[in-house]
């Protein structure tokens, strides 16, 4: 069984490039403080490079 991240959306992506707030949608991510629990994979892990000033990751 993969293990799990937990990804919160920390700060907003107004102003962002496109780029940025692509990688927040197909993360789930539409909300300030809204919380998503993914499979921790390469291709979880290379969008979350991406934003990683815009959010907050944990193990789950």
């Amino acid at each position: 069984m993969a293990s799990k991240i937990v990804i919160e959306q920390v700060r907003s992506k107004i102003g962002r490039p496109k780029a940025q707030r692509e990688a927040l949608l197909g993360l789930g991510l539409r909300k300030i403080g809204q919380r998503v629990e993914r499979d921790d994979s390469p291709r979880v892990r290379g969008q979350i490079n991406v934003v990683r000033h815009l959010v907050r990751v944990e193990e789950a």
